[in-house]
């Protein structure tokens, strides 16, 4: 079954919901994809052991009561099928969908440098603990171990300890007075003031980053370096994200402009491909506050109502200036990219080791040497870090963008809706 709509959105987001709803009033026919059970996206994922925040709830119920709007929810796009037409599939079926407009609210996702030991078990990323702790992972009693960069450690942190671990370490590879400078500033954002003093940890410790995971079969501890001292601590479970990095496959293979690493808007959140539009973290990451306005902007504009979007510039302009100085307190130090040994694995899936990746020029080369990025995850994982690594633009992603079915991919044969 093929199908026709005004606009479509990618992700279900706080830059996904806001974008559906600030569109919703025009009357024009939306349809909302998402690969999760319910919207909110990774910020504001349901789960067994989650608490959603009060807006979160509100923008569901919303959501939920505009007619004029379709959410369907564990649904994946597979590729492109033909101009303004996505191949896209759930857990029952695979379909075309046809669209005027787009909105790509796709996100972001961790970005996971390799550092011996990385792949034991028990070690996750710091997003990816969290992710499972609201999906119902008990971790009650537990030693952790959380460290990388940006406030997303204080969350996990958090969540891990409401749920009854001992967080015996926060490691933070920023330097105390980069932390220091950001807090400063808080003042400016009062809600994050308050959210920075509620989420502070007594572990907490600045200058320090992750030099190794110890263990044979699985997990027994972590070595760090703190302000320039080795530190050893045994713990069943390390969590180690370096940041978040903008999800944009999607729009790279429709055709948007990419610069540093992010999708290219203008002030109308219009990509470069006309009809298209971005919001939220794949254009940079911000916070919800900051994907929340941009999508409402989105959606304004891609149903012509400028006006409205217009006057949420100035609310945008404020957030943006809170994500300048997040990005900015948080850079990443050159050390992380002396992490790897030789014998570290850098693709995961293709069990593809740090040595094999040196002396190759690009990622085309190396790919083709070594199956780096040919695995399960097509390069989602190990490209991030390569590009970190290395300076290797990723390339333009080929269908299917996620695992499908056969017959999903059969229908990239049938004619598509006209």
């Amino acid at each position: 079954m093929n199908e026709l709509t005004d606009l479509l959105i990618i992700g279900a987001g706080p830059a996904g919901m806001s974008a559906a709803l600030a569109a919703a009033s025009s009357g024009v026919r939306i349809v909302v994809l998402d690969d999760n059970p319910l919207p909110g996206g990774q910020i504001w994922r349901d789960g067994p052991q989650a608490n959603l925040p009060t807006e979160a709830r509100r923008l569901r119920d919303r959501l939920r009561a505009c007619d004029n709007v379709r959410c369907y929810p564990g649904t994946r796009v597979i590729a492109r099928a033909a101009d303004k037409t996505l191949l896209v599939e759930d857990a029952e079926r695979g379909w075309q969908i046809r669209y005027d407009r787009l909105i790509l609210c796709t996100g972001a996702r961790e970005l996971l440098l390799p550092f011996p030991g990385w792949t034991l078990p028990g070690v996750t990323g710091a997003g990816g603990l969290q992710a499972l702790i609201k999906g119902g992972l008990p971790v009650r009693g537990e030693r952790l171990v959380i460290a990388g960069s940006g406030p997303l450690l204080l969350a996990s942190a958090a969540t891990a300890k409401h749920q009854g671990a001992q967080v015996l370490r926060v490691a933070e590879q920023a330097s105390r007075t980069s932390v220091l400078g950001f807090a400063a500033q808080l003042p400016r954002w009062p809600n994050k003031w308050l959210q920075a003093f509620s989420l502070f940890d007594a572990q907490y410790r600045t200058g320090s980053h992750v030099l190794e995971a110890l263990g044979r079969e699985r997990l027994e501890g972590v070595r760090l370096s703190q302000r320039g001292k080795t530190v050893e601590l045994a713990c069943d479970r390390l969590a180690c994200g370096f940041g978040l990095i903008p999800n944009i496959q999607l729009g790279q293979a429709l055709g948007c402009a990419v610069q540093d690493q992010a999708l290219v808007v203008d002030t109308w959140q219009a990509t470069t491909l006309p009809g298209h539009y971005a919001a939220g973290e794949c254009t940079g990451f911000g916070g919800s506050e900051r994907a929340l306005v941009e999508g409402a902007i989105a959606g304004h504009a891609a149903v012509g109502n400028t006006a409205a979007a217009q006057r949420l510039w100035p609310r945008r302009a404020r957030w943006q200036a809170f994500a300048r100085a997040l990005n900015q307190a948080f850079t990443l130090n050159a050390s992380l990219k002396t992490l790897a040994r030789p014998d570290t694995l850098v693709c995961r899936c293709e069990d593809v080791p740090y040595r094999e990746l040196l002396g190759h020029e690009n990622w085309r080369e190396a790919k083709l040497a070594s199956r780096c990025g040919m695995g399960a995850c097509q390069g989602r994982v190990c490209g991030a870090a390569l590009e970190h690594l290395f300076g290797w633009a990723p390339p333009t992603p080929r269908p299917p963008f996620s695992p499908a079915r056969v017959e999903t991919l059969l229908a990239l044969g049938d004619d598509p809706v006209g």
